[in-house]
């Protein structure tokens, strides 16, 4: 098992109440397999580029006084208009060859959230979610009931066909014919080779307030309206104002076993830091089955993320610290 983790700790001194928390932001534009050997130096250098400009613009929000909602969004709005990840413009096809796509948002002071699944026509899915905490009643939309408050909320709308991109469907072509010979097509073999992918941002504001964001396009040819992690509550994306995870992986396992929320009530029940209950879970996870990684911000500031499979694209910018965008694991 390859397991990376990194931790900016920021000192924090006993001051009073009225004093400004430490800021700061962690994306992550998907985890799993992710080699040097399948990579040219061009398209590194794009994903560093495109990582490295998300979070400084998401950091951009927090250095001004934003919030860090504002913040996450910013930074997943940016990611989800880049064709080089599985959200918003890179989404995967599903089997039958359109996009579904899947958000949450999530505001650790409130504990309001907002998710949509299963859009079609939405150009950047995390604004719906978010118009679904902040200006309706309901957590989770889906479908096109979803697809008409987008429109009550005049969000930006799009033909299916905006998502198309070459690469993705190259990667179709090659998931339809590993899973050809298989008599129950319900049942998908995973593989972390067709790069389901997520992306994601969590920060901390001037308030002490965190935040958690996520977008996805799910998973390479799925079927039957299949849901994965990204939108539910708890298992691909949650906040309190003691932690915040966005995560990315084979979403199964991070349903069965919550891993988003687990993260956090071990932190604050176990009393470890948010960053050791990262791994702790993670490394559980691994021995199950489960590929992925998380991102996590806790209420000290301290930014982190793990994986368990060979790479995870991911950034952050602690305050005082410039830029910080990496792809692959140790040693790779």
């Amino acid at each position: 098992m390859k397991t990376l983790l990194f931790a900016a700790v920021l000192t924090v001194l006993a001051l009073p109440s009225q004093a400004k928390a430490p800021i700061g932001i962690v994306i992550h534009g998907g985890a799993g397999t992710i080699s040097r050997d399948s990579m040219t130096p061009a398209q590194e250098q794009a994903y560093h580029a495109m990582l490295t400009h998300a979070v400084n613009q998401g950091y951009s929000v927090l250095e001004r006084g934003g919030s860090s909602l504002d913040a996450v969004t910013a930074a997943v709005t940016i990611l989800e208009d880049s064709p080089l990840f599985n959200a918003g413009k890179g989404a995967v096809y599903t089997f039958d060859e359109t996009h579904e796509l899947d958000a949450s948002i999530m505001d650790g002071k409130s504990r309001n959230a907002g998710a949509v699944a299963g859009v079609t026509n939405v150009k950047n899915p995390i604004l719906l979610a978010r118009a679904v905490m902040e200006k309706s009643v309901h957590v989770m939309l889906a479908g096109k009931g979803a697809e008409q408050f987008a429109k009550e909320q005049q969000l930006e709308l799009v033909d299916n066909s905006y998502f198309n991109t070459e690469f993705r469907y190259e990667a179709l072509k090659r998931a339809k014919q590993a899973i050809a010979p298989l008599p129950h097509q319900a049942a998908l073999p995973y593989d972390p080779a067709w790069k389901m992918g997520t992306v994601g941002a969590v920060a901390i504001d001037r308030k002490g307030n965190l935040a958690a964001a996520t977008s996805t396009g799910g998973m390479t040819a799925k079927r039957y309206g299949r849901i994965g992690d990204a939108p539910v509550i708890g298992a691909g994306n949650f906040a309190d104002n003691q932690c915040a995870v966005s995560a990315t992986g084979h979403g199964e396992f991070f349903i069965r076993y919550q891993v988003a929320s687990d993260i956090c009530a071990r932190a604050k029940y176990q009393r470890k830091s948010a960053a050791a209950a990262a791994k702790e879970v993670l490394a559980e996870l691994k021995a199950v089955g489960g590929d992925g990684g998380v991102i996590v911000v806790d209420h000290k500031g301290q930014l982190s993320w793990t994986f368990n499979t060979e790479g995870m694209y991911r950034a952050l910018k602690a305050e005082g610290g410039k830029a910080v965008s990496e792809i692959f694991a140790q040693g790779n």
